[in-house]
């Protein structure tokens, strides 16, 4: 066995030729020593079985490394077995004593080997090719067939036909051989989904373990640092103080949040803190992700685990109804707002809480009643608003200018800490902040913002590219397309079929892809896609392939509502004319009765855009935009304003499929 490597990466490393010599119950001791759980009897025989496999199939190879239980940690789970041999990666996947080869497990060989390429440095630039063994299945004739990216498509093999396969493939392709060691301790650079994290943390992992090791990554861990700092603060010297922190599109703020959420969930050291999100689909999204991962892990009931889930994130208007039943403060010390600038301005509340509610007399914002309720505590108290730019979509809200209205003269005692791009017109409009907190003091904390996306992996153009692209500077948009499409694709078609087809051949294993657009995009029903508000969300995230609800049917359309603050690995955005292009400059309609009524009020406009926004850096992957061509005998869908829109696409250089 190798020395000197760690050995949390797999339980068991060492050249197949000295495999082969090693006796079989010590290859297992090392299997049993190095799980950190404890091991069932089902892994003890499953690993019994695949030693004596891989003994007998790997005794013609001289050369090779072999590695059980490698470990993914963005997707918490172990690779059963990977040999590098001659240059290439093998991946095995054992399904000891199936005795057929399922869509699933073909689909979890594939997670391994995309994982692999995408975030393994040492493995972007050779062949991988991963392997269903199930064990008792009838022999397949081997087609070998790599992709641009050489990963091969899945094989499929026996317990008798590893070795051959194998062989086959070695003798022909001819590649540069991999130093085993150096590929074990190469740099394995993570960029989970938001459902990914959410569940690794929750297992207890840290940031730094799941995520990549550059710039976006040191960056959420510093701004981690500064708000548990502050937290502490508050706690020794009994203060209270509340801070927001800024980032772009996809650059981790609702992770940042849910990290300090499960890392202060402690009732016992009197600084219990809960997620509270306003984004329903979010959180009832990560609520169903969580509990389900915890019941499969330990065993519990799904409605256990979806007690203890609800305690850590909730939906923000739930806990702002707790608070009307009674003066007494919150057992939270710790309050974390995911998407602060979409709390809701005075009047749409007392509106909201008149007509649901029946309490005639409330006068306040959102804001000012959340922060009231952390007020309550006698000692000390802390609240984290995570704050988005430009990601208003809904009527009444009000924006991050609200919190600062509230701060200028009243809850004097409360430290405020923000970062130096608070001051960008895309958090603060054309205000500026003395205007906004008078003559209150602040601190000004630059790791408060996190300025690199984490959502794209392929690309962090992409933020830059859609601010041009919507804000009609067609020349720039240009030329960071020209960039962004060598590592992320964005492309343009006219006929819907086309655009599934991309998506679906582009998407492998179970990479997520589906179907979005615009509320407003009602006349889209002309062409087949039925805009509705009311879908199974939670299912259109997480179900499986075989589920008709999920977003891999193409059926179900998700608007801006649905999926801000989650993604997809690859987007379909069917794009209607509610924002549309004429006159060189994009327009703003709403389809109201049997017409388009023009949209003229400035924060309508805001919100159209940035439904939109949130529409485009969905996908992580790549995108299809898909613009219908219309019907001139409809005057509701002519078709020049679809060709003005499909135009300004090319113009801006976006390739046609």
């Amino acid at each position: 066995m190798w020395k000197g490597i760690n050995m949390a990466k797999a339980y068991y490393i060492n050249k197949i030729k000295k495999f082969i010599l090693e006796t079989n119950d010590t290859i297992l001791g090392q299997l049993h020593i190095n799980d950190e759980f404890e091991t069932t009897d089902f892994q003890h025989n499953a690993w019994k079985e695949e030693i004596k496999i891989l003994k007998n199939e790997l005794a013609g190879f001289n050369l090779g490394d072999i590695i059980f239980e490698y470990t993914v940690p963005r997707i918490g789970t172990r690779i059963d077995i990977v040999l590098i041999i001659k240059g290439i990666i093998f991946i095995l996947e054992f399904k000891v004593g199936a005795k057929e080869y399922n869509r699933r497990s073909k689909d979890q060989v594939m997670d391994y080997a995309l994982d692999l390429k995408y975030f393994h440095e040492q493995s972007k630039m050779v062949k991988i090719v991963p392997i269903l063994v199930a064990t008792k299945a009838t022999s397949l004739k081997c087609q070998i067939i790599f992709m641009e990216d050489k990963i091969s498509e899945v094989i499929c093999c026996n317990k008798s036909n590893i070795g051959e396969t194998l062989k086959t493939i070695i003798e022909n392709e001819n590649e540069i051989d991999i130093d085993g060691y150096k590929w074990f301790n190469s740099r394995y650079v993570p960029t989970p989904t938001i459902i990914e994290a959410a569940q690794t943390l929750y297992r207890n992992h840290s940031v730094e373990n799941i995520f990549r090791n550059d710039a976006g990554a040191i960056n959420l861990t510093l701004t981690t640092k500064a708000i548990n700092n502050i937290i502490e603060q508050c706690k020794t010297k009994g203060k209270k103080a509340i801070c927001f922190v800024t980032g772009v599109p996809g650059a981790g703020k609702t992770l940042a949040g849910l990290n300090i959420a499960n890392g202060k969930h402690k009732f016992e050291e009197n600084e219990h803190a809960v997620f509270l999100s306003g984004n329903g689909p979010l959180v009832d999204v990560l609520q169903a992700a969580l509990a389900k991962d915890k019941a499969k892990r330990t065993g519990v009931t799904i409605k256990e685990a979806e007690r203890e889930t609800k305690a850590f994130i909730q939906i923000v208007h739930k806990f702002r109804d707790e608070a009307l039943k009674s003066t007494d403060a919150p057992i939270e010390k710790i309050a974390i707002f995911d998407e602060a600038q979409r709390a809701w301005d005075k009047e749409s509340l007392s509106d909201f809480m008149k007509r649901k509610k029946g309490v005639n007399n409330f006068n306040m914002s959102e804001p000012e009643f959340l922060i009231s309720i952390l007020d309550r505590h006698k000692d000390w108290a802390t609240i984290v608003c995570l704050v988005g730019g430009g990601q208003e979509i809904y009527k009444g809200e009000a924006g991050i200018v609200d919190w600062f209205n509230v701060l200028k003269n009243s809850y004097l005692d409360w430290n405020i800490f923000f970062s130096n791009q608070m001051t960008d017109s895309e958090y603060i409009g054309d205000n500026s902040i003395n205007g906004l907190l008078g003559d209150r003091e602040y601190n000004i904390i630059p790791e408060l913002h996190l300025g690199v996306s984490l959502r794209s992996f392929r690309s962090e153009k992409l933020s830059s590219f859609i601010k041009e692209l919507l804000d009609n500077n067609a020349t720039k948009a240009q030329q960071l397309y020209g960039e962004l499409k060598l590592t992320y694709p964005i492309v343009i078609t006219r006929d819907i079929e086309k655009a599934k087809n991309w998506v679906r051949k582009k998407a492998r294993g179970s990479e997520r892809y589906g179907l979005l657009a615009s509320s407003e995009g009602k006349r889209l029903r002309a062409n087949g896609i039925w805009v509705s508000s009311n879908i199974n969300h939670v299912g259109w995230f997480l179900n499986d392939k075989t589920n008709v609800d999920a977003s891999f049917y193409l059926e179900v359309v998700a608007s801006e509502f649905k999926v801000q603050g989650l993604e997809v690995d690859w987007g379909l955005l069917a794009w209607d004319i509610d924002f549309r292009y004429e006159s060189r400059m994009f327009a703003y309609y709403k389809f109201r009765r049997d017409k388009w009524q023009h949209v003229n009020k400035e924060i309508q406009k805001r919100y159209m855009k940035n439904a939109y926004r949130v529409l485009l850096t969905r996908a992580r992957q790549g995108l299809v935009i898909y613009v219908p061509i219309g019907n001139d005998m409809d005057n509701t869908t002519k078709r020049k304003y679809y060709d003005e829109l499909y135009q300004y696409f090319k113009e801006v250089g976006i390739e046609e499929i």
